[in-house]
């Protein structure tokens, strides 16, 4: 069945606001769908997939789109629903535009120069070569460039994995286990899940399963007193508060109100109750200073690139500028520096990024360890050897679309040493002044 005409018309009206790059592509397409509520379902999912088809190839069909008689926008946008539904879904198409279809279907792709190939902007293409070669740069661009599944997280307060295939089944919605994270779901499709009755009872949470692994090497434990130091819209912090079997105290710190607000409904479903959302201006906070040398676990999901959710976010790799990198590093130290202090001795830190750049990851962590000596690595493969996960890893967690068919993650553990034990309480006579400063020396 052909889509109307119109869907050409309304594609390129919301693409030219997209490649203004001024707000992230899925805002904009969601405004524009409130805007145009005529549009059906189907519609919709065209005009979306087609925008992201663009987003994705924007290199090689801008190329082609500049070379024909009708205008580039309306090429780009036509290009892209042609990948995203099919030639023979499209109606409202002239003669010599199938025949220019037609023509660029023929095209070898893998004869094209490696940057266009890979479909990056030329100083991340330029980095990712540096950094893994331009064999695996193009394996990774590759993946980057195909959608991403959808994963779901089983939330083990409601219920288990296999109660809800079972209830999935009954949908019927087709799932299976994910290799790594032990909780974990790959739904074989991309069905509409928020009137199931699974999602509105809070058992199943989306979350793709390179995220639901860096929750679970935290190894947040019953009890414990764990601190989700940027929790945006709270993904992990559902994951370890179920980790946590719902006990102990778990922050879930932010400096957004408005990314916050949106994890109380996501943790009225959940039915946990062990998580405080705190809204923080900054990371050395007076609600952050009050909890100095008290936590035992951290997890710092630090602000970044995002260039590991390309798949998701193909918009990211063209609004992404190389001078916002550096401006990241230094968001992401102080932040590492300012969580640090939260944690008691033998606790925890966990510094996690959705990059693929070593710039935002191994230099940040191989920074934080050269000027905090009370802080040692511990080498991933033991972190995942004590959670059981099957991961074949060095030091450091490094999650790569190619390699593990997840987002690209990043994630080091850091430990606290333990701290000096304090002094003996003062005996009658002695200096009880001088005791009390050593012993805030030692704390400090």
């Amino acid at each position: 069945m052909r889509l109307p005409p119109a869907i050409l018309a309304n594609t390129e009206e919301v693409l030219r606001e997209i490649l203004r790059f001024t707000s992230p592509a899925d805002t904009t397409l969601s405004r524009y769908f409130k805007d145009h509520p005529r549009l059906g379902s189907r519609e919709r999912g065209a005009v979306a997939e087609g925008i992201y088809a663009i987003l994705r190839n924007k290199s090689f069909f801008t190329d082609f789109a500049e070379a024909g008689q009708s205008p580039t926008m309306r090429r780009l946008t036509i290009l892209g629903l042609a990948e995203a539904v099919g030639v023979d879904s499209l109606g409202g198409l002239t003669e010599e535009e199938t025949e220019f279809l037609n023509r660029i279907a023929q095209i070898d792709r893998t004869l094209m120069p490696a940057q266009m190939q890979s479909n990056l902007p030329k100083w991340l293409f330029d980095k990712f070569v540096a950094q893994y070669g331009e064999a695996e740069t193009l394996a990774l661009a590759h993946a980057l460039n195909q959608p991403a599944p959808l994963d779901l997280r089983v939330n083990t307060i409601k219920a288990t994995r296999d109660e809800v295939v079972a209830r999935l089944l009954e949908a019927p919605i087709a799932a299976e286990p994910t290799p790594y994270a032990p909780l974990g779901l790959r739904v074989l499709k991309k069905p509409s899940l928020q009137n199931l009755p699974l999602f509105k009872e809070g058992a199943i949470e989306v979350q793709d399963e390179g995220s639901q692994v860096l929750a679970q090497i935290v190894g947040a434990k019953r009890g414990e007193m764990v601190v989700d130091f940027c929790a945006g819209a709270g993904g992990k912090t559902l994951a370890l508060g179920a980790l946590m079997r719902n006990t102990g105290r778990l922050y879930a710190f932010d400096v957004s109100e408005k990314r916050l607000a949106k994890l109380k409904p996501r943790l009225a479903r959940s039915g946990l109750s062990n998580v405080h959302p705190v809204q923080i201006a900054h990371e050395r906070d007076a609600k952050v200073k009050r909890l100095a040398g008290k936590i035992d676990k951290v997890l710092v999901d630090a602000p970044c690139s995002g260039l590991g959710t390309l798949r998701r976010n193909p918009d990211v790799k063209w609004r992404q500028k190389e001078t916002a990198i550096a401006e990241m590093q230094e968001k992401q130290a102080a932040i590492l520096d300012g969580a640090a202090r939260l944690l008691k001795g033998g606790g925890r830190l966990i510094y996690a990024t959705c990059s693929l750049l070593d710039e935002e990851n191994d230099w940040i962590v191989e920074q934080f360890l050269k000027q905090h000596e009370e802080f040692t690595l511990v080498p991933m493969h033991q972190v995942l050897a004590e959670q059981k996960i099957d991961l074949e890893m060095g030091d450091y967690l490094k999650m790569l679309p190619h390699k593990h068919h997840t987002d690209g993650f990043f994630a080091a553990v850091l430990e606290r040493k333990p701290l000096p034990p304090r002094p003996p309480k003062p005996v009658e006579g002695e200096d009880v002044a001088a005791d009390a400063d050593a012993a805030d020396a030692a704390d400090a």
